[in-house]
């Protein structure tokens, strides 16, 4: 696993800690796509359909003006990832990805070896365009495969088939250094023997970073509309339970351990741009619906923009970007997101270093006592982690430790 950040804990007894000091030497860019060719039944992301031709030259110039809008709130900062995600990004052209690269390059140094991820669904992958990513410097994809079987793609909306996921994992592992793709689990029906051998299938098609997420219904869907009919049953929350602890077996047995709740990667292979995320660094959002956390000097601002593609596209051309929020976070709830998010990760946080962007400290008894109850762990450097027991529970332990 990568190094956890090095930023300084303040020694002097009251000291606080800022938003731009910690996690100081990581820093990343989002960029949303929001166009889809279907919108899967599960889908609560911020994607769009568009029968018509989508105008990329159009929006790939709105994107350019918003990055320039966003340098000059954040100027300087090394850009250690950047990703595109959606919505399906690999509908855009390539002309459109180095275009958007050249302005981030423009205006930020980037490091020599940042990571850029572009989302790829299968049935929108084909070589020349694969080949376009990787030449505008695209060095990383992750796939939406979501199923090996036929039955299950159909039944989660997918409009590719297995042999059309085969082939772009193929066409990916031979283009970019780097791989990665998505499964659901906990499906409709799905049995821990059919998912067991579903995931070594996974696993032997020569992925060093997967993505397994349990199928979720979320309110405004479609499958939650059926599920609250009684026409989609998932299972229940033990037989989740045991495909989530079947997961970690099986992936930890090939040398894919979990660093994250959902996330599973040979060593060193981890999702850097996700990293930003869950040590609580600061990203730029770009694009419609795209979130962000800038550090405007010892501030931390929490910023949103406009969800409805064309609507973003006509507020950047008149103002120069899609912000509809521009939120200041006081340094406790920037402690609160880190924690938050820190302790979904096998690294676990340093309770130091929130309680020094808090300013109020952890009660040690507490922690001890969940150590004890065998839903924490000590991890060397002062650090803190939730075990796979107190990963079932996170929701909960996260509320029972917060200072």
């Amino acid at each position: 696993m990568p190094p956890a950040s090095v930023s300084p804990v303040p020694s002097v007894p009251g000291a606080r800690l800022t938003p731009a000091e910690f996690c100081a030497d990581q820093f990343g860019i989002y960029v949303h796509w929001p166009f889809c060719a279907a919108k899967c039944p599960y889908c609560d992301f911020n994607s769009h359909v568009r029968h018509g031709a989508v105008d990329q030259a159009r929006f790939r110039a709105a994107y350019l003006r918003e990055i320039e809008t966003f340098a000059a709130h954040m100027p300087g900062r090394q850009v250690t990832s950047i990703f595109f995600g959606g919505g399906t990004p690999s509908l855009m052209a390539p002309e459109t990805v180095g275009g958007i690269l050249d302005a981030i390059a423009a205006r930020w140094p980037v490091a020599d070896d940042a990571e850029v991820t572009l989302e790829a669904n299968p049935s929108s992958v084909e070589a020349g365009r694969f080949r376009g990513y990787r030449a505008a410097g695209v060095n990383r994809v992750s796939l939406g495969v979501q199923a090996l079987n036929d039955p299950d793609l159909k039944r989660l909306g997918r409009i590719h088939d297995v042999a059309e996921a085969r082939r772009a994992i193929a066409l990916a592992r031979e283009t970019f250094p780097r791989l990665s793709f998505d499964l659901i689990y906990a499906r409709p029906e799905q049995t821990a023997a059919a998912w067991e051998a579903e995931l070594k299938e996974a696993i032997a098609l020569s992925a060093d970073h997967l993505s397994l997420y349990q199928l979720t219904i979320e309110e405004g869907t479609p499958f939650f509309a059926l599920h609250e009919k009684g026409r989609l049953v998932v299972p229940d929350g033990d037989r989740s339970a045991d495909l989530y602890c079947l997961t970690q077996e099986v992936t930890a047995a090939a040398g894919l351990p979990a660093y994250e709740v959902s996330n599973h990667a040979v060593p060193g292979a981890e999702s850097r741009h996700n990293l930003v995320y869950w040590r609580g660094a600061p990203y730029i959002g770009v694009g419609a619906g795209a979130h962000g956390r800038l550090d405007v000097g010892p501030v931390r601002i929490a910023t949103a923009t406009e969800r409805s593609p064309e609507a973003w596209l006509r507020r950047v051309e008149e103002t120069g970007s899609g912000l509809v929020d521009w939120t200041r976070l006081e340094t406790d709830e920037v402690a609160d997101e880190v924690l938050l998010m820190g302790l979904r990760l096998t690294e676990g946080i340093r309770p130091a270093h929130i309680a020094a962007l808090s300013g109020r400290p952890f009660a040690a008894e507490r922690i001890d006592g969940l150590v004890a109850q065998g839903l924490l762990a000590h991890l060397p450097g002062g650090r803190i982690a939730a075990t796979s027991e107190g990963r079932m529970v996170l929701n909960a332990l996260i509320a029972e430790i917060a200072p």
